[in-house]
């Protein structure tokens, strides 16, 4: 699916200098970022889930040890 990005001067410059200093084409830049972001996201998202399960369970140990 094609789609227009709209960047400003600052914007568009930095991306031109990643490309450059990576060897890849502006739009591989731009999906590398995505990529990352999405990967990134997915993980705070299970993180928050495990959480979620194991502080009620360790919640009061933790708080005994106090901060580290």
């Amino acid at each position: 699916m094609a789609m227009t990005l709209r960047l400003s001067e600052d914007e568009n410059r930095q991306l031109d200098e990643l490309a450059a200093a990576e060897g890849r084409s502006k739009q591989d830049v731009v999906r590398l970022a995505l990529a990352d972001r999405w990967s990134r996201l997915n993980k705070e998202r299970q993180l928050t889930e495990v959480l979620a399960r194991v502080m009620p369970r360790y919640g009061a140990l933790l708080d005994r040890l106090g901060p580290t």
